[in-house]
């Protein structure tokens, strides 16, 4: 029986994943010195959704030939690697997106907000389990009122180990005393699904354009639990739990 629901962030309850890879995109080209254009960097960023930063800025700096660039810029930043001032350059235009509420409010995803409103009604347990750092959730979930929607929230700050890893949602199972069966993970991205399936849980997938061909290329979960039209979500999830109970 599913005793708890697990969401990720990015993606997921908001579409900030479209704003983040904008961000890394601006980033790339302000790098380059080779014409680069925003449109193939969120192409390439669609190949890494979901993963680490760091696995994302060295995906990215070798996609497009931006070591060197962003070598120059470690002293500036005060950091080791050079995809650490790719992440810094990147983190600077984020941040001034996340600045203003208006944007995140616009982009937040009704019907997987809605779900998680539903599941605290019917006395589900909620968890947050994302790969996004805490000061970054902790905005998010304060502008869009969902700082007190969630019985646990996990960052990428708590684990060693990033999404496809299920590092992060062991932590949430632990922390919500409940065994991984027990656990139904809403993500949208194809490292999110494996981390949820190695983690022993259920998954749904809500596709985006980011994420949609290849979460159905991976063929990580039958055609039935990836939702492609978002108004299907409640539905499926209805569907998964009178299959589970």
């Amino acid at each position: 029986m599913i005793r708890a629901m697990i969401f990720d962030l990015d993606g997921t309850l908001v579409q900030t994943e479209k704003l983040k890879a904008l961000s890394y995109a601006r980033a790339a080209v302000e790098l380059s010195s080779q014409g680069l254009l925003l449109e193939q960097v969120i192409e390439a960023f669609k190949e890494v959704v979901g993963r680490s930063r760091r696995e994302v800025a060295i995906t990215l700096m070798r996609k497009f030939g931006l070591t060197q660039a962003a070598g120059a810029r470690m002293k500036e930043f005060g950091v080791s690697a050079p995809w650490q001032a790719l992440v810094q350059v990147r983190l600077g235009i984020y941040q001034q997106m996340l600045a203003d509420p208006a944007v995140l409010r616009a982009n937040q995803w009704p019907h997987t907000v809605e779900l998680l409103q539903k599941a605290r009604q019917n006395g589900c347990q909620t968890a947050l389990a994302t790969m996004s750092y805490c000061p970054q959730v902790r905005r998010v979930l304060q502008v869009l009122h969902l700082t007190d929607a969630f019985d646990v929230v996990a960052s990428r700050d708590d684990v060693e180990q990033g999404k496809p890893d299920p590092e992060i949602y062991q932590l949430v199972a632990e922390e919500l005393e409940l065994v991984p069966g027990q656990c139904l993970v809403i993500e949208d991205s194809p490292a999110g699904v494996q981390a949820a399936l190695a983690a022993g849980m259920r998954c749904i997938a809500v596709a985006t354009d980011f994420t949609r061909a290849a979460l159905h290329r991976g063929r990580l979960l039958d055609e039935g639990w990836i939702v492609d039209d978002p108004a299907q979500l409640a539905e499926t999830v209805q569907r998964l739990l009178h299959e589970r109970s």
